[in-house]
C-alpha cells in the first residue's frame, strides 16, 4: 500500500488526526486513511482496536465543523493477520470544513493535494463558503413541525441503541432555529412523502397492471416495505435438465438491494419529487431525483468514491444496519452487472437491472412456489407464504401494506391457507407467529 491523493497513512494514532480528515472533507473525492501502517506501506498493526475506533469517532464528531455525522465510516480490518483501523471519509457537502478551534480560518481549514495536506488560501475559504450547499435537508424546513417519531425509536432500540432525551438533536433533525428540518420530516412516523412502485404487463409503460404507493410514514419503513414488495416480485427461476436443477433470481437480489437504498438515500427530496420503482417484463427500473451526487463525475461514482447528498439520511440507514459502509453500494452492483445498467441525466439517475431468461424449463419460485399442491393457489396466496418464510411474526396488516391490499382480502386468503394445510398460527393473535406446515 502506497499514500496517494486519496490514501493516508499512519503508524498510531496522533494529534494530525483531524487535520488529515479536514483535508479530506474538502478535498472533491474524500478519501481513507489508515492507522497502523507505515508511511512506507509496511503493516505494523494496532492494539485495541476498539478504543481506537472510539477515540476517533470521538475526535471527528467534536472536533471538526460543520457537523462531520453521515460523512466518514471507521471499522476495523485485517492486513498481514495485524487489526488496522481504517476511516472512509465523503467529501462533504457543506465546504469548508475546519478543525473547530481554530475556526473558519488559515490554521483551521485545509485540504489534499497530492499525498499531503495543505493549507487553504482566504480566496478558497470564501470561494467554498459562497458555494456552501443551502438545500440540505438539515437546512430545510420541515413543511410540519408536529412530527413525532416512534417508528424510527423502534428501530434504533432494535439495533441496541440506548436512547435519551438529546436522541434527536443528535441524528441533527432541527435547523439552526431549533425547528424540526426536512430530514426530520422524512423519518417522522406521518409526512406526506410516498414512493410508488410500478409493474407492466410488456417491456413498455401501456399496460399498467399494478400502482402500489409506499408512503407517509418513517423514510426507513417506507423503505423496508419497498424492499419487500420487490422481494416478492423478484422471482426465482428453475431450469431443469435431466440432470441438474439450476436456480436463479429474475434480478441479482444484493444489486437490486443496494440499488434501491441508493436511490432512496441520495435522492433530492429538495425538489418533491421522490424516487420510482418500476418492474417491466424485461427489466426492473429504479429511478432517482437530482443525478450524481454531490456533482461527482461518472468515473468517480463507479470508483465508489462517495459524497452523500443527505448526510442525516445516510447516517440513520447506516446507524439502523440498511447502509453497511461508505461508498461500497455502487462497488456490489458492479461486481454482478456492467456500468451500462446505469444512465444518468442533469436531474436523474436511472438503473435498469435486465431480467435473467433461465429457459424454456423454467419453474416459477422454486422455494415457495414449486410443488403440485401450490397450482392452486392465487398470487396473493403465494406472496403471503413467501412473507411468512421470510419473517414468520409479520403481521397481517403489514402484508397488506407490503401487497398493497385491503385487510380483508388478506384475511380471507390467510383462512384458505389455514383451511388447506399450508400454514399454522402457534400462539396467540397478539403474541403468536406463522408456522409453515411442510
Amino acid at each position: 500500500m502506497n499514500e496517494s491523493n486519496r490514501i493516508e497513512l499512519k503508524r498510531e494514532l496522533n494529534d494530525s488526526l483531524e487535520k488529515e480528515v479536514v483535508g479530506f472533507l474538502n478535498y472533491n473525492e474524500g478519501g481513507e486513511l489508515y492507522i497502523g501502517v507505515k508511511d512506507n506501506g509496511v503493516v505494523v498493526g494496532v492494539e485495541d482496536t476498539d478504543d481506537i475506533q472510539k477515540r476517533v469517532v470521538d475526535r471527528i464528531k467534536n472536533n471538526i465543523c460543520p457537523s462531520t455525522m453521515g460523512l466518514f465510516d471507521v471499522i476495523n480490518v485485517k492486513m498481514e493477520d495485524k487489526d488496522i483501523v481504517k476511516i472512509v471519509i465523503s467529501s462533504g457537502p457543506e465546504k469548508p470544513y475546519y478543525i473547530k478551534k481554530y475556526g473558519m480560518s488559515l490554521n483551521g481549514c485545509f485540504i489534499r493535494v497530492g499525498t499531503t495536506v495543505q493549507p487553504m488560501t482566504k480566496e478558497m475559504i470564501g470561494f467554498l463558503y459562497s458555494k456552501r450547499i443551502r438545500n440540505s435537508l438539515g437546512r430545510l424546513l420541515s413543511p410540519r413541525q408536529d412530527l413525532t417519531f416512534k417508528q424510527l425509536k423502534i428501530y434504533y432500540e432494535e439495533n441496541g441503541y440506548d436512547l435519551n432525551d438529546r436522541f434527536l438533536n443528535n441524528l441533527e433533525l432541527y435547523t439552526e432555529e431549533n425547528k424540526f428540518n426536512y430530514a426530520a420530516y422524512l423519518l417522522a412516523d406521518e409526512n406526506g412523502i410516498s414512493m410508488k412502485v410500478a409493474k407492466y404487463s410488456g417491456a413498455d409503460k401501456v399496460d399498467l397492471t399494478e400502482n402500489a404507493e409506499f408512503g407517509y410514514c418513517s423514510l426507513i419503513k417506507a423503505t423496508e416495505n419497498i424492499l419487500n414488495k420487490l422481494d416478492i416480485e423478484n422471482i426465482t427461476l428453475a431450469e431443469i435438465t435431466t440432470t441438474t436443477r439450476k436456480e436463479k433470481r429474475l434480478v441479482d437480489p444484493s444489486a437490486l438491494r443496494e440499488a434501491v437504498i441508493n436511490a432512496i438515500v441520495h435522492n433530492d427530496y429538495s425538489n418533491g419529487i421522490p424516487p420510482v420503482f418500476e418492474i417491466f417484463a424485461d427489466k426492473f427500473v429504479i429511478t432517482s431525483s437530482g443525478g450524481l451526487p454531490q456533482e461527482l463525475s461518472q468515473e468517480e461514482f463507479f470508483d465508489g468514491i462517495s459524497a452523500p447528498r443527505n448526510k442525516e439520511l445516510m447516517r440513520v440507514f447506516k446507524d439502523v444496519k440498511l447502509v453497511e459502509q461508505l461508498g461500497s453500494g455502487v462497488q456490489r452492483i458492479l461486481k454482478v452487472y456492467d456500468k451500462n445498467i446505469f444512465k444518468f441525466s442533469l436531474n436523474f439517475l436511472k438503473v435498469s437491472f435486465p431480467v435473467i431468461n433461465a429457459g424454456i424449463n423454467a419453474g416459477i419460485n422454486a422455494g415457495i412456489n414449486a410443488g403440485i399442491r401450490l397450482l392452486n393457489l392465487n398470487n396473493t396466496q403465494k406472496s403471503i407464504l413467501k412473507l411468512i418464510k421470510q419473517n414468520q411474526y409479520i403481521t397481517q396488516e403489514e402484508m397488506s401494506v407490503i401487497l398493497n391490499k385491503n385487510i380483508r382480502t388478506i384475511e380471507r386468503n390467510i383462512k384458505k391457507l389455514q383451511i388447506e394445510s399450508f400454514i399454522e398460527r402457534v400462539g396467540s393473535n397478539k403474541d403468536g407467529y406463522w408456522n409453515i406446515i411442510d
